[in-house]
Parts: C-alpha cells; structure tokens; sequence
C-alpha cells in the first residue's frame, strides 16, 4: 500500500564504496542486498529485511564525485503529485536541484533544496510505494532535520506539506515536531544546529530501529564505520546514537523505550 502524503518513505545511501558499503550495512543491520541492474549500467541495491524492502544504495554519480559530493542518505517524502509539489517548493523558495522525472514503472521523483540548504526527495509512487517494512527493528523510524534557521524551514515545510509544527515540551535542547495535520501521527523532527556543528551542512537525518545502540554502535567501529554522536539517552523515546559509515554517510541509529518500541 502507498503511504500517506507527507510520510518519509524511502531511505537511499549514494555512496563512492557500493561494495565496501554492502559489506558494512549487511553486517551492521541483517539486511539483505537484492542488486536490480541499471538500465544505464550499474546495479541499484534493494535492501530488505525478511524480503520486504527498507532502502536502497547505489554508486554516487560521476559528476557528483567530481563536484565533491560526499557519500550520504537521502530521504524520500510520499507526495500524491510530485509536478505540484516541485511548483509549490519553488513558491516558497525551495530549489529544484533534479526531476520531476520517471524512473521506470516505480514511481516519479524530484530532488529538492530546502531555503537553508537541506536536500530530501519526493516521491509520487507508481509500481513502488517506498519502504514495506518501516518503524520496527532494522527499518526507518525517524527522520530529522538539522537546520540553521528554524523559522526560515517550518514555513517551508508546513507549506509544502500537510504538516503543522511545534516545539518539543520539556525538551533539553530546542526541538521541532513535524506532525499530519490534524493527527497525532508525527511526520519528522528537526533541530537547530548549534555552535559546536557550524561548517556541518544542513540536511535530513534517517534513524534506524536498533535492539540496543550501544552495541550498535560499538559494531560499527568493528566494521570501520565511526560513531559521530556517542549513544545518548533522550527522555520517554529512547537511547540513540550517530555513525558514521566507512564512506562518510551518516545515519542515526535508536532503541525506543517502553510502549514505542514494542
């Protein structure tokens, strides 16, 4: 089934080590890697969980590697009209960096600049919805943003999705909450960088479910991978961690405690 606009959908890795990468994420998470051949050449890598799909990872883009574009997760957000979406980014002053365009049967897509400068995707499923399996352990569970103008990016997004915004209750450090209009059901978070990230660019982070973040993230180290943000308690929702894998790309991984993680 499709999800519902508005829902971080898809996790897909560019990455400058499509091997070296298989080898560390299969180790890391379970997942197991079905390679799809490319029309243009090269393999696109489903990775699935139990035979369902929680993500893909392809080989960056010559000109991307020349342009100096490091490895990285992008993430995908289920829109019902990809063409209306794009339009309604560039009124809000969003940039259209790819698309909309085809790709194949599955679905159609566009790549987008946030007016700070984070990158995510949309995606206006055909023959794929996205990920089949999301929010349990080895899948997807959260996405976040990490922004240098909070302001200046809940105006983007709440106009460009069905979202409202609000400031996390009792939060340590100031956090956003993305949520569906007129739901419960939250949609993403985001948070302003801080002094201690100045240089870091803005952009989206994919969290995925863990069993336990500490041995995670310990594993990590084991496969070459580097932990960013040592594994840290974040009151009622759960212990996470930041890594970084051999290439670069970062990810965020979490356990959640008590009733969400069940």
């Amino acid at each position: 089934t499709a999800h519902a606009a508005g829902t971080f959908c898809w996790p897909e890795l560019s990455t400058s080590d499509l091997s070296g990468a298989k080898k560390f994420y299969t180790a890391l998470f379970g997942w197991e890697p079905d390679d799809v051949p490319m029309p243009e050449g090269g393999a696109y890598t489903m990775l699935k969980v139990g035979g369902n799909d929680v993500g893909a990872m392809a080989m960056m883009q010559e000109e991307q590697k020349k342009a100096g574009v490091p490895a990285h997760w992008m993430s995908f957000v289920a829109v019902t009209n990809a063409d209306e979406t794009v339009q309604r980014a560039a009124a809000l002053d969003g940039t259209l960096l790819a698309g909309p365009f085809d790709v194949m049967e599955a679905g159609r897509m566009a790549v987008i600049k946030d007016p700070t400068g984070a990158i995510f995707s949309v995606w206006q499923a055909k023959a794929h919805p996205g990920a089949t399996r999301i929010n349990e352990v080895g899948a997807l569970v959260w996405t976040e943003l990490y922004t240098n103008d909070m302001k200046k990016a809940v105006a983007f997004y709440t106009g460009l999705f069905d979202w409202t915004a609000k400031p996390m209750e009792n939060s340590p450090t100031p956090y956003t909450i993305f949520s569906f209009k007129g739901q419960e059901k939250m949609a993403g978070g985001a948070l302003e960088m801080t002094k201690e990230m100045q240089g870091m660019p803005p952009h989206w982070l994919p969290y995925f479910q863990v069993e336990d973040a500490d041995k995670t993230g310990d594993r990590s180290r084991e496969l070459g991978g580097n932990v960013v943000v040592p594994p840290m308690d974040i009151p009622n929702v759960g212990r996470m961690a930041t890594i970084a894998d051999p290439q670069g790309a970062e990810f965020a991984v979490i356990k959640l405690s008590g009733a969400q993680g069940s």
